[in-house]
Order: structure tokens, then sequence, then C-alpha cells
């Protein structure tokens, strides 16, 4: 029987709209305080020496490690001639960006991430080329923290300028002319409480290039809407500069947007669009017009043609149509509109020509996802990735006016993975709806009610879960495990009104989703409840909270991740008012009514035995702060009525998901060792 450490408890009361809610845990949301952090080591302390009890821990991870241990690389990103892409060799932290002259250039090192720190837990992301690839600015993270910083580099000669942006956060590079347009917020008053307090008042700025950052000119800023977003980008002419605004704290899911013509400099905003309940998103211009993606009148999405002088919606021209199916990614390159879409979860890829006329129809290597298709408009060729379940990410080249694909780059994997399968099956959820789910498993998977099987899904934000590939997750399919990835309502699979049927008062549906996936393996004997558990993360580990708090019999394993837990709390952190366009807000007495319904900290019920349980989470999530998981971990060990443990797991110097490769590789190690003990699973055969 595991003791676990005892957890204070305060007598807080809230009051909602005529309700008594205690918060007995609510010191824990302080994750400065030293009490917290003592908190933190006594519960890191008892998970710890659970897990270095598992027999099998060690081997796994050294698995794991052997099974990533293969060269990747991104697809390039070309300008002006240069080919930007990132490469890891296998173990590396962080891959390292490479910049080649031409497609048979020899590739030199840009910037190697793993150098910036010692435990490679720094990142860079977002390298964006301005107009002439003189220059290449990016975005430096640290500890896996969403606060970025801009740095710059010069092409030629691979050296950095002084330029330092910091504070940066939901932000763009928008090259413009000798410098770039960026986001930012104030510098938070006390430094230790930037990764939970929360954000407000987002600014545009705009910087040159050998210039101080306190010299930046401001370009945009509304003080009476501090929980607004505002993005900006620039056309690739940079004759437009694009300023997306967001509303999302006052429950909004569309996008604003106002236009600046940069032909006379840095001047004013024209409004185009001033709703918030569609999107709008431009992707080009063609001289005065912009050429936009929305789904105004279209859930599905739909192409268009704007005259931001005369923006009225009567005088729109359709460009490509809404289709049955949604348009999940499109990219404006070489003269050609590469529009991809979902056809039951599996990317269907469509060329068409600048004014809407069909090219040609991309064949896919098969059942997968493609990403990609980025370049200048004068390009000749263009390039993607394509991965699957089964299959790592591959790169291939489309010539744009032959239509002809061939392979660029291909992963050498340190396995077969050739003896695992995919089938994808259609379950009736408790309203009737067909929902999608991949099942992942070796090769003639008998159906005998034993295999060990992992549920994951996410459901939520109009983010699609496609089919990818992970190394890791062939650990746990070599030991006969059935991997299922669900694809619930609340996501974008089909469209918008598959996410909105998944939001706010109808986020039930969600897990009435993932209970019925669930429910239908048991049946169908793929597994019983004493081998099943279900992961996920962020809105996924409320997925996993619900569920587990909801129905606590129905698995034996619950690993929610870094999960949004606190339902009537969320909104008061870092830019955690964001979410309140998919969730609703305790704040409003409809809205607070169906979030108390399901918050899984406020569904815990003395008495009750749950599953064995894994809360992993980060020091440095200032995105779903940890306090959520501090919560949750505190009261379901004050409820938990049964012998299996629960237990939470803090990773230090990480942040919202793996910072590092090694922190990845040492987090799946954990869990899935967890995973086998609680399923009843010991591995075999386990080699490096």
């Amino acid at each position: 029987m595991i003791s676990y450490p005892n957890t204070r408890k305060d007598a807080v009361i809230d009051q909602y709209h005529g309700s008594t809610v205690a918060d007995p845990f609510r010191w824990l949301e302080d994750d400065t305080s030293a009490e917290t952090k003592a908190w933190v080591a006594e519960q890191n302390a008892v998970t710890l020496r659970y897990l270095r009890a598992l027999p099998y821990r060690d081997q796994l991870r050294e698995r794991m490690t052997a099974l990533v241990n293969y060269p990747r690389e991104s697809a390039p990103e070309v300008r002006k001639g240069w080919h930007l892409f990132a490469r890891n060799d296998g173990l590396q932290n962080q891959a390292v960006y490479y910049l080649q002259r031409g497609e048979a250039g020899s590739p030199d090192v840009l910037i190697d991430p793993n150098a910036l720190s010692i435990d490679g837990t720094t990142r860079v992301s977002m390298l964006t080329f301005d107009a002439e690839a003189t220059h290449i600015a990016y975005m430096v993270s640290e500890s896996g923290s969403d606060w970025q910083t801009i740095r710059v580099l010069d092409v030629a000669t691979r050296t950095a300028l002084s330029d330092r942006i910091d504070w940066v956060k939901v932000s763009a590079i928008a090259w413009f002319r000798d410098g770039f347009f960026y986001s930012r917020y104030p510098k938070p008053v006390e430094s230790a409480a930037a990764y939970s307090v929360m954000n407000e008042d987002h600014h545009v700025f705009y910087h040159q290039l050998g210039t101080p950052q306190s010299a930046d000119r401001l370009v945009y800023r509304d003080a009476e809407h501090p929980q607004r977003f505002h993005q900006l980008s620039t056309t690739d002419d940079e004759r437009y500069a694009l300023l997306y605004i967001s509303d999302r704290g006052q429950g909004k899911d569309g996008m604003a947007l106002s236009v600046m013509d940069l032909r006379n400099g840095i001047g004013d905003f024209r409004e185009v669009w001033t709703s918030f309940d569609d999107d709008l998103s431009v992707l080009d211009n063609i001289d005065d017009q912009l050429v936009v993606v929305t789904n105004r009148h279209a859930p599905n999405r739909r192409v268009v043609l704007i005259d931001p002088n005369a923006p009225d919606e009567t005088q729109w021209r359709t460009i490509l149509p809404e289709r049955a199916e949604p348009l999940d990614g499109i990219s404006a390159t070489g003269g050609r509109l590469f529009a991809t879409y979902l056809k039951d979860v599996a990317t269907r890829v469509l060329v068409h020509h600048m004014d809407g006329t069909l090219d040609r129809e991309l064949v896919m290597p098969g059942v997968g996802t493609a990403v990609g298709f980025a370049g200048e408009r004068g390009a000749r060729a263009t390039y993607f990735t394509f991965t699957s379940f089964s299959e790592p990410a591959t790169v291939y080249r489309y010539d744009i006016a032959s239509g002809a694909q061939t392979l660029h780059r291909a992963a050498q994997l340190p396995f077969d993975a050739s003896q695992f399968e995919t089938q994808q099956v259609f379950v009736a959820s408790k309203d009737g709806t067909r929902i999608p789910a991949f099942i992942v498993a070796k090769r003639g998977v008998i159906r005998d009610g034993n295999n060990p099987t992992l549920l994951y899904g996410y459901g939520g934000f109009n983010i699609s879960l496609v089919p990818t590939f992970s190394a890791l997750r062939i650990a746990f399919l070599e030991q006969g495990g059935v991997f299922v990835h669900m694809n619930l309502r609340g996501g974008a699979e089909y469209g918008e009104d598959w996410h909105k049927a998944g939001m706010k008062a109808q986020k039930q549906n969600v897990f009435d989703d993932a209970i019925a996936i669930a429910e239908w393996l048991i049946a169908e004997g793929y597994t019983q409840s004493s081998r099943l558990a279900i992961q996920g993360g962020s809105n996924g580990g409320l997925l996993v909270g619900a569920i587990m708090t909801q129905r606590p019999s129905l698995c034996a394993v619950a690993l929610p991740a870094v999960g949004v837990l606190d339902m009537l709390r969320f909104h008061k952190f870092t830019i955690g008012w964001n979410w309140i366009a998919d969730y609703g807000s305790s704040d409003d007495a409809d809205g607070f009514g169906y979030l108390f319904a399901y918050s899984p900290l406020h569904n815990l019920r003395d008495g009750t035995a749950y599953p064995a349980t894994l809360i992993t989470t980060a020091d440095h999530d200032d995105r779903v702060v940890p306090a959520h998981s501090f919560k949750f971990a505190a009261r379901l060990q004050e409820a938990h009525a049964g012998d299996a443990p629960v237990l939470i797991r803090v990773e230090m110097q990480s942040g919202h998901g793996g910072t590092s490769l090694a922190k990845s590789i040492d987090e799946a190690a954990d869990v899935y060792a967890f995973l086998f003990h609680n399923l009843g699973v010991t591995p075999h055969e386990i080699t490096a």
C-alpha cells in the first residue's frame, strides 16, 4: 500500500451563481511558493520509488532509445535558392538546422540548439527568411516555456546580430524591409511568476534591425480589450500587413482581419472583417486582391478573393468552393493552390491554378497525413512530408509543371514496421453519431479479450488528430499492445460542425464518443476493462480526467498528461482565458452549470476505487499550468478507496510536452512501465 504525502487543506469557499464550491487545495496554485515546491518534491519521491521498483523500466528505456535512434529530416524551406531544413542524427535532444545552396549543395550547420543549454531543453523554432534571404529571424524558448525570444542571423556569414526581442508569445515574425513585426506581452512585474500569471495586453511592434528593443515602434494595441490576441503577418511581396484579432476570451471562436497597405511604409489599418464569429486567413495576394480561406457560410471552408478596399461580403468571389470534405490546409506556391482535404481523417491533395481551376490530384503513398507544399511564388518545385501509423516522416519533391513526385528523403528504421497493421473502424456514439478510430497492432491480432489496449484521444479546439508515426509507440506494440487513435467530436476531422458538436455545452459528446469506442473494443473482443488504458494530453488530459471520474471502472489505467482538470478556474492563468471559446466560462451561469457537471477536479467522489493513475505535468508548463495536475492529484489521493496507485510525475525544466528527446524517452518509459504493470502485463523480449 502506498503512503501518499499529506496535503494541507484550507477552508477556501467560492460562490458560483448561488452554488457553493470548496477549493481546499487552492494553495497549490502558487507554484513559486516553498510549500508547493516541497509538496512536488515529496510527490515525485513517492512516484519515483514506485517506478524504480518496476523490474522492466530500465529495459523499456533502453529499447525506446534504440527505437528512436535513426536519422530523420524535415522538408526543406526554399528561399532565393537557399534550402533550410532540420535534421536529427538519431539521439540529439533537438534537431539541428542546416542551410545549403541549391538542391545539390553541401549543407552547413546554421543553428544547433543542443549547444544552447547543458540539458538540451532550449528549443529553436519559426525560422523565417527576410525577402532577399539575407537574414533569418528565429525564436528561442527555454525549458519548454511558451515565452519566446527572437534572435537574428546573417545568412551569408552565419553570424548572430545583436538584435534581441524578449517577452514574445503568440506571435509571428513578419518581415518588412529591414525589420519585422512581432507580438508580445508586457514584461511580468514579477519574473518568478511569469509561468502562471495571466497574460493580458497583447501589443504589436515593428523592430528595425540594429536597434534596441526599447526603440521598437508600437503598431497596434487595444487597451480596452486586454484579452485579445493580435498577430501580424505580411504577404510574400510585402505589399500588405495583415492583422488578425481574436476575442476567444469572450467566447468568440472566429477572427477579425484588418489590412495595412505597406507601399508607402507603416501607416493605418483598414478593417476588412470585424466579426469574431468566423475565420478569414489570407493565403496570398494577386495584385490588389487578397486570396482568403474562410469558414464564413462554409463550415468545411472555402477560398475567396476579397478586395480590401471594397471588402463587403457581397463582393467576395469564390475561387475554391466548399467541398464535402473539410479543407485541412492550403498554401499558395509556384502559381498554384495546394489544398489538402481530410477524407475520413486521411489526406487528399488537390492542386489548383490560382483562378481555382483544377490542375491535378496528387497520389498519396498510402492512407496517412501529408503536410508541406510551401514555397515562393516563382517556385518550380515544392516539398511535402508524408507519414502514417506505420511509416515515418518521408519527404517528397513535387515538380509543379509536370506533376512528378520523387522521393527526397526516407528514414531507415532500426526495426521492421511492416509487422504492424492499421485498420479504421467507425463506432456509434451514445447519440448514434459515427465516430472514426484507427486500430494499430501486430498483424493477425487475436480478439480473445486479453490484449493490452491503449486509447488515445483529444477532441477539441478544432484540431484534427491525424495519423502520425511514433517510434516510441513501437515499444508498446511490440509487446502485443493494441493502440487505438480516436477521432472524437470537438476536433476538425469533419469540419466546423464536428467541432461545434464537441464544445461548450456539447462537450459531453466528446466523452461519450470515447466511452462508446472503449465499450465497442470490449464487445468486439479486443480487450477488457482490466486490460484497458486511456491516455491524452492537454485538452486530452481533460478527456482522461472526465472519463475516469464518470466511469471509474471502465479502464484499469488512466494517463492524464498536462491536463485541463479544474474547469472552474482554468481562465485565471496565463492564456487560459483563450479557451473560453471552446469550453465556456464559470463566470457565466450556464457555463458554470455544464462545466461543473464534468470538471474532473470537482467530480472525484470519496470512497471510490479509481483506475491506476499516473498524472504527468511539468514545472515550466505555462500553457496548462501544473496547478491543474497538482490539485487533481491531491484530491484524487484523498478520495481514492482502491489499491491501485494514483501518482503524479512532475518533470523539472520542462513545459507543455516533451522539451528534449531525453526527457521524452524517460517519461515514455515511465508511462509504459506503469501501464504494463497495472494492466498485468509482463513485457518479454525487450531488446535494444
